[in-house]
């Protein structure tokens, strides 16, 4: 009995690992597509409240993101959760501002109608 209650408890540790595995890598084109897809979404919003439903939504993305982009989402994310504080750090939006523009030209350049 105690045989099989341990292979039991050994096969569910197996099968729970195998399940809380990192996210498969999307290709470029699929990443685009999803990318272009939260986008589109009505969370795109210019206020605090669209700039955070935004970056939830591109949160699960940037774990199985193509590797090429990212940096770019993460760059993102990480504009849009500064600038959605309630009393985001001046500088520090500043600094991401670049980063989240060069984001957004790399998105454009592998995205774009050029890139795909």
């Amino acid at each position: 009995m105690k045989k099989t209650l341990t292979l039991l408890i050994a096969a569910g540790a197996l099968l729970g690992a195998a399940g809380c595995s990192a996210p498969a890598t999307l290709s470029t084109e699929e990443t685009c597509a999803r990318i272009q897809g939260v986008g589109a979404g009505p969370t795109s919003n210019a206020d605090k409240t669209g700039m955070t439903r935004l970056a939830n939504r591109l949160r699960p993305l940037e774990a199985a993101a193509a590797e090429e982009l990212k940096a770019p989402v993460q760059s993102i994310i990480d504009f849009l959760d500064e600038s959605a504080k309630a009393e985001p750090d001046s500088a520090k939006v500043q600094e991401l501002q670049a980063k989240y523009t060069s984001a957004g030209q790399t998105l454009n350049e592998v995205c774009g109608a050029g890139g795909q």
